[in-house]
């Protein structure tokens, strides 16, 4: 009897000890918290000319970039980090597992198309290291990737510019949130939840005009709405 409790034991510890090892490999393969994905931009001339946006699976993002905040100022390099909505990580590592984790041909290789930036996206994890660049991909799931990066870029940019109106030039902020809510409107941005402190911010600043307060307010309602789904 006691022979095969100690059988059972050592069979127990073994299957434990099995688990703890085969777990962390099994969460990399599957898109674990190990695996990232990074969106880079390149456009001489444009504004930003530089930036990339990394995230891995857990749903931390990273924004770097190398612009200036408005025309007149001079270009600087820029971070910030965020947690992006759980709908749009989930949208964004299933398309790249559509597109093989970037593993073949991207970019189209028709010369013929108007160059509209230098575009790189890469997958890393435990048992991929892909890297591809194109100016235009005929596969969707490429071309879907690409403009929800650059939608979430434009959100992060006006966030960066609101905070720099806010504290420096309170009556540009009308133009601009007018100009935001519209593209908002337009599907032309995502993760607008990201934005979300300056435009509490802007709305809890009695020195600002009640209508540029209240369209704040409403940004902030539509960010809400954006963190709960994906366009």
């Amino acid at each position: 009897m006691r022979r095969a409790i100690a059988t059972a034991l050592l069979v127990a510890v073994s299957v434990c000890v099995a688990v703890s090892v085969c777990a962390p490999a099994q969460q990399a393969s599957s898109g674990g918290s190990a695996a990232v994905i990074t969106f880079t931009f390149d456009f001489a001339k444009s504004n930003p000319e530089h930036y990339s946006i990394t995230v891995n699976a857990a749903g931390h993002a990273r924004y770097e970039c190398t612009g200036a905040v408005t025309d007149a100022s001079e270009a600087q390099d820029y971070a910030a980090e965020f947690e992006m909505s759980a709908a749009n990580r989930e949208r964004i590592f299933a398309l790249a597992k559509q597109a093989k984790y970037f593993s073949g041909k991207v970019d189209s290789g028709n010369r013929k198309l108007a160059f509209t930036g230098m575009k790189q996206l890469s997958f890393k994890d435990a048992q991929h290291n892909n890297s591809a660049q194109f100016n235009y991909s005929n596969l969707e799931s490429v071309r879907e990737l690409a403009d929800l990066f650059q939608k979430i870029q434009t959100t992060l940019e006006y966030g960066r510019q609101l905070t720099y109106y806010h504290r420096y030039q309170k009556l540009a902020l009308a133009d601009a949130l007018k100009q935001m809510e519209a593209q908002a409107r337009n599907d032309e941005l995502a993760e607008l939840q990201t934005v979300t402190p300056v435009l509490k911010e802007i709305v809890d600043d009695s020195s600002v005009i009640n209508v540029v307060r209240a369209r704040a307010e409403e940004l902030i309602e539509m960010g809400n709405g954006s963190k709960r789904s994906a366009p």
